[in-house]
């Protein structure tokens, strides 16, 4: 991935997809965004497989698909933070919106990138829904031992700066206070895919359920036998496919509508 944009002075690495369209065309686009990191992948392995996904979406549903990396993840600056990784989003999809081909944004992603997505369309009503797989309902565990965290932050890479988090209240407050089972409630109406496989051993799917019931009508699917790493099951992908197919054929008719 290459830098692409800026999240306030961070810059941030990406991949655009490009659907083939005709001059003057105008398309839907997706924003993707990976999730944590584990020990074994490390931050500069994270989103590593999302430029394939991206490129299907691309040319399957012919939806312009951008999938970036975190501050302090792959190939991107920074250092992890949980604010920091829900402006991420925002400044993903803004500059996103601002590509002259593509005319509506949604969000999505897997893990706590689901979760950020979910955050970030609560404060952009731009955004015109989320798809969150595996996602974090919050992350009150997380903040119950924050010094844990940040070690394996450091163990992971997604904080390379030794003096960061300075001071380090701030940094751990963060953690509790971003919430995507208190951001889905602002997120609804809008049209919310909701993804969980039974057996994800690293997000229980109760979370998933707490966020379908908080947003109201969201569409639960639940991926019998599915791990955390749903992008990698050919089950989820097709659900994924399917609700950005209907994405599509909602946001069309509701331009046809228009006076």
């Amino acid at each position: 991935m290459e830098k692409l944009f800026r999240s306030g002075t961070i810059e941030l690495a990406g991949h655009v997809a490009r659907p083939r369209i005709a001059a003057g065309t105008t398309v839907p686009g997706l924003v993707l965004a990976h999730g944590f990191p584990d020990v074994n992948q490390g931050g500069r392995l994270s989103a590593r497989s999302f430029p394939e996904l991206a490129d299907r979406i691309a040319t399957e549903m012919g939806w312009m698909a951008l999938v970036f990396t975190f501050r302090g993840c792959g190939d991107s600056n920074g250092d992890f933070s949980m604010n920091g990784w829900r402006d991420d989003m925002l400044a993903a999809c803004a500059f996103m919106r601002q590509m002259p081909e593509v005319r509506d944004v949604w969000a999505g992603g897997f893990g706590s990138g689901g979760s950020m997505a979910l955050c970030a369309a609560a404060i952009d009503r731009e955004i015109r829904g989320v798809a969150a797989m595996g996602a974090h309902a919050d992350f009150d565990d997380w903040a119950t031992h924050p010094r844990r965290l940040l070690e394996y932050a450091r163990e992971t890479s997604i904080i390379r700066t030794p003096s960061f988090p300075s001071p380090f209240e701030p940094w751990a407050r963060q953690i509790r206070e971003v919430s995507a089972v208190r951001a889905i409630r602002s997120v609804a109406p809008r049209p919310v895919l909701i993804m969980h496989g039974t057996e994800d051993q690293v997000v229980p799917v109760l979370d998933s359920q707490v966020l379908a019931e908080a947003h109201g009508s969201a569409d639960l699917r639940i991926i019998d036998g599915g791990g955390h790493q749903l992008r990698h099951d050919p089950r989820a992908v097709a659900v994924l496919l399917g609700w950005l197919d209907r994405q599509r054929a909602r946001g069309s008719a509701a331009s046809t509508s228009m006076p």
